[in-house]
């Protein structure tokens, strides 16, 4: 165990330091969100956190859009981290002099509608009821979590966001918010992701949700907080995982490497002979300790629904009102995402005449690349975000 020296060491590595989650409390009664699906939906408790300060001006804020079973601890630490002392998922590209610069910008990063990580889902109190929702939670969308998003923009006193940036389905998210809030974003930053997720992808996430609902404890969704289907999501993990891994980055972690001996032991079939095995248990073991079995089912299935095209009529009616700078990256060894999805959007941008970057990067890390290669990230953000400053000041200038 750590001494609180070294904890403390530990935690100044971090660029923005310690940091504490906010509530507040958006579509209060009778201003409830309208569901895309039907219905309506409030109050609803959004967790986010911010890092920098916002100009006078307000004209200098990033939102961070997380994915698929993240939150809104992208950087720094909480005071009362346990011995592993671990940072926000993307602290290393966040804090003064770093590619989100705090000296500059003001970063805001939220908890998805549906999550279990402080914002309203359904492991929430109903307040009709007094009971949590379960799956009595309507069902969500990608487009009810950026009317969330946009809500609590303005609700921090900003009209115009210097840019939206995401990975995977947060990817989803910047370009939803772009078709549905066009004039609420200067920029959109793309990472690994696409315009609706390939039949493949339903079917990797459909195997995950069967694994939950066929667990015993899983109880019709009926299952008490800090129980529930353990086995049925830890297996819904591990299946995920794989398909955020590439063939190239599987190889060179583990190989045919056995687990704590030389030789097969051709014991009954036992249920870890290689590293591989024990890594995806690890990884199973550690997802249930932090997220809920019915927020994974909702916002996979808002991830299989999510289809811009269809939504909107084509890619070019969805994105043709905005007049956002896009980036789009890709990368070579993601085969859940592919290069092949990336270029389909750009060719939408490119088609209704906006600026668009794009880039295909090299990685073995497959999907989970937005998330490890920090430098490739630093090198090709930076300059981004930096014409997007530059371009707001000049343009605050012209203004009479």
């Amino acid at each position: 165990m750590a001494t609180q020296q070294e904890l403390s060491e530990i935690r100044q590595q971090s660029g923005v330091g310690f940091v504490e989650t906010k509530l507040v409390t958006l579509f209060e009664s009778p201003h409830y969100l309208k569901l895309a699906g039907g219905g309506e939906l409030g109050p609803i408790q959004v967790a986010y956190e911010t890092y920098g300060e916002l100009t006078e001006a307000k004209d200098n804020a990033i939102y961070i859009c997380h994915a698929l079973t993240g939150d809104a601890h992208a950087a720094g630490y909480y005071e009362d981290d346990d011995e592993k002392a671990k940072p926000g998922w993307w602290d290393d590209l966040i804090g003064p002099g770093r590619t989100l610069d705090t000296d500059k910008y003001f970063v805001i990063c939220a908890n998805v509608l549906g999550g279990c990580q402080g914002t309203t889902g359904p492991g929430s109190i109903n307040p009709q009821t007094g009971q949590p929702y379960r799956l009595g939670f309507p069902v969500i969308t990608v487009s009810d979590l950026i009317e969330v998003h946009s809500a609590l923009t303005r609700h921090l006193g900003i009209d115009q966001l210097l840019a939206v940036i995401g990975g995977s389905l947060g990817g989803m998210q910047v370009l939803e918010w772009a078709a549905q809030f066009p004039d609420q974003l200067r920029s959109a930053i793309c990472l690994a992701t696409a315009t609706q997720l390939s039949a493949q992808g339903i079917a990797f996430n459909a195997v995950g949700r069967r694994a939950i609902k066929t667990d015993p404890e899983y109880k019709s969704g009926e299952y008490e907080k800090g129980a529930g289907p353990r086995y049925g999501l830890a297996l819904a993990r591990m299946i995920a995982h794989i398909t955020y891994l590439s063939d190239q980055s599987i190889e060179m972690k583990f190989g045919r490497r056995l687990q704590d001996h030389d030789d097969f032991s051709y014991d009954s079939l036992p249920e870890v002979e290689f590293q591989v095995e024990s890594y995806l248990h690890y990884q199973g073991k550690r997802f249930v300790e932090r997220f809920d079995a019915n927020s994974y089912l909702y916002l996979t299935r808002a991830m299989d629904y999510f289809d811009l095209e269809v939504q909107y009529g084509s890619l070019v009616k969805a994105l043709k009102n905005t007049d956002a700078r896009f980036l789009i990256a890709s990368y070579d060894s993601d085969w859940l995402f592919t290069t092949t999805q990336s270029k389909e959007l750009v060719r939408a941008l490119i088609e209704c005449g906006k600026h668009v970057s794009f880039i295909e990067l090299k990685s073995p890390f497959g999907h989970d690349s937005f998330l490890i290669e920090i430098k490739q990230l630093q090198k090709m953000i930076t300059p981004f975000l930096e014409q997007a400053y530059q371009s707001r000041l000049v343009e605050s200038v012209q203004k009479p």
